[in-house]
């Protein structure tokens, strides 16, 4: 029987994630980078089956540097999602492929510092993309807003498996300093694919929110508008043209749409309401749906459609979390006759 190691299953699995991101982000700018995230967690996992399943000792030059490639690769797919660069591409490249060039060179000169050296890239990438996350959903500029609330926990999820990644590094560089290593095969075979497995899940699961291309219009926009007026100009827009109903609103686009910069929306939502920009326009949505529901015989799902919002868990969540109730329960009660 021939016997197949973990990490070699792990990687076919990832392979095919990789199959279902690429055939689903059709958009006209995919985020690259979670892609090639989940292509480089499997062939990590290779790496691993070929090293510790069949003793494979050359691909450990290799699985350093591949490791190295990993932060920086969540990092710059989640940037894409809260903001545009001002380095270009080739930039970018040059300035987050400097960890995995200092991973090589230890390599090759001093290998005891490789393990110190990956834990501190992991740590140091987990924390920027939290602190880039540090304003909650809103920062996700140019995740359309259905997909918000997932997309965040999914890059929590991510900037965990990095500190989880450090966490078994960390072991596995002390169990061969203290043990000689006994407790590391076990570590490494779990611990890493487990950290792998996660951020890539995460990579697929935050790749579904993208960035919608759109001209760019020429329009300068004010330097400072009070809270009350960017409110107004805010339901304006909802109301009067109903771009709610947009499924691919962003918060970058609604800063185009209005000419206002798009931290002072979120600041004078968040300071009048409490809520985040994708609660409310979410409620926006909900509202016309709650409407709908009242007045028409339309099913659901067309309601779910017409409103802006694109999946069913989504509409169903924060309907629940708008009005305390599901749809359908809603149309009952709305067409009751009030005793």
């Amino acid at each position: 029987m021939i016997f197949i190691p973990l990490p070699f299953v792990v990687a076919i699995l990832l392979v095919t994630l990789f199959g279902v991101v690429r055939s689903r982000d059709d958009s006209p700018s995919p985020n690259l980078p979670f892609q090639a995230l989940i292509l480089l967690s499997a062939f990590q996992s290779v790496l691993s089956g070929l090293r510790w399943g069949y003793a494979v000792l050359p691909v450990m030059y290799a699985m350093p540097v591949a490791a190295a490639m990993v932060p920086p690769l969540a990092y710059l797919g989640i940037s894409r999602l809260a903001r545009k660069s001002a380095l270009s591409p080739i930039q970018q490249i040059c300035l987050h492929g400097l960890p995995a060039g200092l991973i090589g060179v230890l390599v090759a000169i001093w290998r005891d510092a490789i393990d110190i050296g990956i834990i501190l890239i992991d740590i140091g990438y987990a924390a920027a993309i939290l602190l880039l996350m540090r304003s909650g959903t809103d920062a996700l500029r140019l995740a359309p807003f259905e997909n918000a609330g997932p997309t965040y926990r999914a890059i929590l999820f991510a900037a965990g498996a990095l500190l989880l990644s450090a966490a078994v590094d960390a072991f596995i560089w002390l169990d061969f300093a203290w043990a000689g290593g006994i407790y590391a095969l076990k570590v490494i075979s779990f611990g890493n694919l487990i950290g792998l497995a996660i951020l890539a899940m995460a990579a697929a699961a935050a790749s579904r929110s993208h960035a919608p291309a759109e001209k760019t219009e020429n329009v300068r926009p004010p330097e400072f508008l009070e809270d009350a007026q960017t409110l107004v100009a805010v339901q304006a827009l909802m109301k009067d043209r109903h771009a709610y109903r947009d499924v691919d609103l962003n918060l970058d686009r609604l800063a185009r749409k209005l000419a206002i910069p798009a931290r002072q929306i979120s600041a004078a939502i968040n300071r009048a309401t409490g809520k985040n920009v994708s609660q409310y326009v979410n409620e926006h949505r909900i509202a016309e749906a709650c409407l709908l529901l009242a007045e028409t015989e339309k099913p659901v799902t067309k309601i779910m459609f017409d409103v802006g919002i694109q999946t069913k868990s989504n509409f169903n969540r924060e309907f629940r979390r708008v009005t305390d109730t599901t749809p359908l329960e809603w149309r009952d009660r709305s067409r009751k006759p009030s005793s």
